[in-house]
């Protein structure tokens, strides 16, 4: 069973990317993380496609970052790493086509790098957002980075040093800019295929021009912050065995704070 599944209506010019792995909570994992790359570039080249929904398969979970049993081996030099959700996102694959992204469940981790190259966010009522990074031993770079622009400086702060401490609501989501549209629950997928039908049915150029014109607002700073997160990994992070045996006391529930 495919791990990604795209249905794409030829007459809204609207496609729906969606990550299938609800037994996984949509958690992604090296293989399911080149599939994404691929259909995002393949996007670029079909002209039937207008606009895209991403969203997550079930109702607990839009995606939960990186799979934790994925095997990713890492390079010994200590100026770089393998990250396999780098490319992952539109924006990273050069499709400058709009994007929407529609979250059911938790969205966490990983899963920020899908939204944050979203054009924006449509979530359900019970939608949480946090990132889990530092309560496991590891750096929140790409996800706070891809946060910060769109969240005020200080819930990104917040989300990202409190760990699975805390989880950010809906509600607060939409309050703080990180989403654009609240839905009853289930209601995500349908309100963002809307809105994705309506920017489809306008002309190709003009809302593609849109979509670059507001990402250059950003792009300089954006770039320059991205540029750094490989280095701040690298130097930051716990080894593996060390996040393995804090996810696992975690999970058994021996996991103690002050």
């Amino acid at each position: 069973m495919s791990a990604l599944r795209t249905t794409t209506d030829k007459e809204s010019g609207v496609a729906v990317l969606t990550l299938d792995r609800p037994e996984r909570h949509n958690a992604i994992d090296v293989r399911t993380a080149a599939r994404l790359a691929q259909t995002w570039r393949q996007f670029r080249f079909d002209d039937t496609v207008r606009a895209v929904v991403v969203t997550g398969a079930g109702e607990q979970a839009f995606c939960t970052g990186i799979d934790r049993d994925a095997d990713v081996p890492q390079p010994a030099s200590p100026y770089t790493i393998d990250d396999p959700l780098i490319a992952i996102g539109p924006k990273a694959n050069d499709l400058w086509k709009p994007v929407i992204a529609a979250v059911n469940g938790m969205a966490c981790g990983g899963a920020f790098y899908l939204l944050g190259e979203a054009e924006f966010v449509v979530a359900d009522e019970h939608a949480t957002f946090f990132d889990p990074h530092t309560t496991y031993g590891m750096v929140s770079a790409y996800e706070a980075i891809h946060m910060a622009q769109r969240m005020p400086f200080g819930e990104v702060a917040r989300m990202a040093l409190m760990g699975t401490a805390e989880r950010v609501s809906a509600r607060r989501a939409y309050e703080t800019g990180l989403v654009s549209e609240l839905t009853a629950p289930g209601g995500a997928l349908a309100a963002a295929v809307r809105a994705a039908e309506t920017i489809a049915a306008y002309p190709t150029e003009a809302v593609q021009g849109t979509v670059r014109a507001v990402w250059s607002a950003k792009e300089a700073a954006r770039t320059q912050a991205l540029a750094h997160a490989p280095h701040l990994i690298a130097l930051g992070n716990l080894p593996p065995d060390r996040q393995a045996e804090l996810f696992t006391r975690r999970r058994s529930g021996d996991f103690r704070t002050r």
